[in-house]
């Protein structure tokens, strides 16, 4: 039996509805193609960049529920994408906006979820979601444009019952990159943030669900990244004869994104090359130190986290999105903890204690989001500059 409810606001029929797990359904209208999906729903807190989010391939296999009420008032461009397509699942947002208002802007975001054939809701009540998600945890459900037609609810409503949800799925194959290639666009095109006086040096980026700001901030350090699928082969990293190497975030499980690519990872370790992380690459690399992930209560996402560097004592505000974590009990000895969270203290950053090692749990090339972080591309340049 399906329970109906009314935490939706709305003077129409609705054409939309958000179906929960325990049988809840919330009806709005619908945005997008009519079509449905079924994910994990989470929400994100971040007041702008909701194209770099919804763009962002570490949301497969979720719906994002946005915070913010004003979604879609800059539009969409050509420009503040992070990947060719929408990674996530479905969105939904409080308001419909008629109008978008930015000299950058060129379409509407009605207009991108069309394009991009991924279902959207609104006339929801996103506060009511954002506090029965951070009370109880992940739920599963299922997002449905229907229009007029309401009798898929019912078998979505198994469906959703059904889905095992994100544990246990390697979701980095998927979105990872089929063919290689190399990187050469830099922050926006802008010259003056080059870093003419850096060497150039050749990297290799492993892709888990790399976004395009995470390269173009590899190459404003004058980094020249090749980026190859999930799966490749140290054979394959080596004959790039790269300086350095990049583990990108990326969606899903990391213990079963490792099945395929920790014998790798534990190769380039043994060749003492220095390796910078971030996200889900934090994650692998650290169980390829015999660390230990979990799936989190409540995940992080938005671009309002405050981290801790221990190192210093700083504060760093940073852009966040993920749903594991990595259980800092199971650090070996030659593993230093870098950076906590002041949300609920979880890990957020490691180094190696002799080998030039590190990564971090947070999204340093802030998009969205603050640039507190943007010292780790220089880390990572320095480390580089002094092992090449």
């Amino acid at each position: 039996m399906l329970n109906e409810s009314n935490k939706t606001s709305h003077l129409r029929q609705p054409s939309a509805a958000l179906i929960l797990e325990n049988g809840e359904i919330l009806w709005g209208q619908g945005l997008g193609p009519k079509k449905s999906a079924i994910a994990e729903l989470c929400f994100n807190t971040s007041q702008t960049g909701y194209q770099e989010t919804l763009t962002d391939p570490s949301y497969a296999k979720q719906i994002i529920t946005f915070t913010f009420p004003h979604i879609g008032i800059v539009g969409t461009n050509s420009n503040d994408l992070e990947s060719k397509k929408i990674y996530a699942e479905g969105c939904i947002i409080n308001q419909r906006l008629s109008a978008f208002s930015s000299w950058r802007g060129e379409k509407s975001l009605d207009f991108f979820f069309n394009e991009k054939q991924i279902p959207c809701i609104y006339n929801l009540d996103t506060r009511y979601l954002t506090k029965k998600l951070a009370k109880e945890g992940a739920i599963k459900a299922a997002i449905v444009h229907f229009g007029t037609d309401k009798s898929k609810l019912k078998s979505l409503k198994n469906q959703v019952t059904n889905w095992q949800g994100l544990e246990n799925l390697d979701l980095a194959s998927l979105v990872s990159t089929k063919n290689e290639y190399e990187w050469n666009e830099n922050i926006w095109q802008s010259s003056k943030n080059l870093k003419s006086n850096y060497k150039e040096y050749p990297i290799v980026c492993i892709d888990f669900g790399i976004k395009h700001n995470i390269l173009r901030s590899l190459r404003n350090y004058n980094f020249k990244p090749t980026v190859l699928n999930s799966s490749c082969s140290i054979d394959e990293i080596m004959k790039k004869k790269p300086k350095g190497i990049f583990l990108s975030n990326g969606p899903g499980d990391p213990y079963a994104t490792c099945e395929i690519v920790l014998s790798t990872i534990r190769d380039l370790i043994k060749l003492k090359i220095p390796i910078f992380g971030i996200c889900l690459g934090h994650q692998i690399l650290s169980i390829a130190f015999n660390a230990k992930t979990k799936k989190m209560f409540q995940g992080h996402r938005g671009a309002n986290h405050p981290v801790k560097n221990i190192i210093n004592s700083k504060v760093e505000i940073t852009s966040q999105n993920h749903g594991f974590e990595v259980d800092r009990n199971s650090f070996s000895d030659q593993i230093i903890e870098t950076h906590i969270s002041l949300f609920d203290g979880s890990n957020e950053g490691i180094k190696h204690k002799f080998l030039p090692i590190f990564s971090v749990q947070y999204h340093p090339e802030s998009s969205p989001g603050p640039h507190d972080s943007k010292y780790l591309f220089d880390d990572f340049y320095y480390l580089i500059n002094k092992y090449a």
